[in-house]
């Protein structure tokens, strides 16, 4: 066991997931900032969170140049709630700090690289499309038509539209048009891009394109949300099903288009949840429904071979969310009698046992299994969380 990266690292990972197995224990963000600061001095010069895309902008203008306040960027920069905890405020103000002393080239990146919405709500492409309509001088041609398409924005911006899929406008004529004009847009963004980027700035530039896939992944969500599926043991688990592999897809999708802004730079550390970065095929309970879909590192990890690396998080007991110590015969059991505070190890130090099965919904905790362990690298374990 130890708490050091150094004699642990391949030096073939680009792209190095780091997974916490519940959103709600505090101290895997602690835990994630001491590791991502280790990083640092193997040449990782970029860092992407679970958290929207295009607010993460925000984050990332202000900790490579200065714009904005901390306070601003913590309030609008995030989504899920993720400006909230106090671990990704304490990081962005140390990468800021150290960026000030860094030249522009080597400056520390900042990436959220999830879609612009939650599981139950997704707003319309509305503010998306006016960015891109302002920057390609479009908006007296186009902007009164996409507000019309578009209507009121409680219309896709409600958990009906999502829940109940005759609800939702995703697959109405107006939103078919919407993905037309939207794929129009981009092919227009993309011809003239030696214009524009000339006349603004290559920064300028990506920003809109940012903007524009967020526009399209909304728009093919809002159409996945509407879709009619074959009927399974619960009806609605098809269609979920979809809904899941779709939002994982599109943050493959999102990982795949920094790692070619970064590839020159160095590598990249992800975080979030386990779920979204482990290389089997992920599970969860919702309501009466199982769910079972490709996450986005079952998508990358063939992609990318041996330059995708997958750090499984583990966790022992926690006051916060009321999770008491696991049984004996468990993974997590074992862990806690080698790891009295937190460590790394790799997954063959672990023997044969079995999955705990006290956590609830409610608690958000996910544990180890035998296939988790097996497509893991390393496995980061917390014995115990913040009290």
């Amino acid at each position: 066991m130890t708490q050091s990266l150094d004699h642990l690292m391949n030096p073939a990972w680009e792209l190095l997931a780091l997974g916490e197995p519940t959103h709600a224990e505090p101290r895997f963000g602690f835990l994630r900032n001491r590791l991502f600061q280790q990083l640092v001095g193997h040449g990782y010069r970029s860092l992407a969170l679970e958290s929207d895309r295009v607010a993460g902008t925000l984050v990332d203008d202000f900790v490579r140049n200065g714009v904005g306040d901390l306070d601003r960027v913590m309030a609008e920069g995030f989504s899920h709630g993720f400006g909230e905890h106090p671990a990704n405020r304490e990081l962005v103000a140390w990468m800021r700090d150290h960026n000030q002393e860094q030249a522009p080239a080597d400056r520390l990146a900042w990436y959220g690289f999830d879609v612009p919405f939650e599981t139950l709500s997704a707003p319309s492409p509305r503010r998306f499309l006016a960015h891109a309509l302002a920057y390609l001088d479009l908006e007296l041609d186009l902007g009164p038509k996409i507000d019309r398409l578009i209507g009121p924005e409680e219309r896709w911006d409600s958990a009906a539209a999502l829940m109940n899929r005759e609800a939702s406008p995703g697959a109405s004529a107006e939103a078919d048009e919407l993905r037309n004009l939207t794929e129009d847009l981009i092919t227009t963004l993309h011809v003239r891009a030696p214009e524009l980027i000339k006349k603004s700035s290559a920064a300028a530039w990506r920003e809109v394109e940012v903007r524009l896939t967020a526009a399209r992944q909304l728009l093919h969500y809002h159409g996945q949300a509407a879709a009619a599926w074959t009927e399974g043991e619960v009806a609605d688990e098809p269609r979920w099903n979809r809904m899941c592999a779709t939002r994982d897809a599109m943050m493959a999708r999102n990982l795949i288009e920094l790692r070619t802004l970064e590839a020159h730079r160095g590598p990249t550390l992800v975080f979030a949840n386990n779920l979204h970065l482990q290389r089997q095929i992920s599970t969860m309970q919702m309501g009466p429904m199982r769910l079972e879909w490709w996450g986005a590192g079952s998508i990358l990890a063939p992609l990318l071979g041996d330059r995708y690396g997958f750090v499984a998080g583990s966790l022992g007991a926690s006051p916060k969310i009321d999770l008491g110590q696991p049984r004996p015969d468990t993974y997590e059991s074992f862990l806690q009698t080698k790891i009295n505070d937190w460590g790394l190890l790799r997954p063959e130090e672990l023997p044969a046992a079995t999955s705990r099965t006290d956590a609830t919904p409610r608690q958000g905790y996910f544990p180890l299994d035998q296939e988790t362990i097996d497509g893991a690298d390393l496995i980061l374990h917390l014995a115990a969380g913040q009290a």
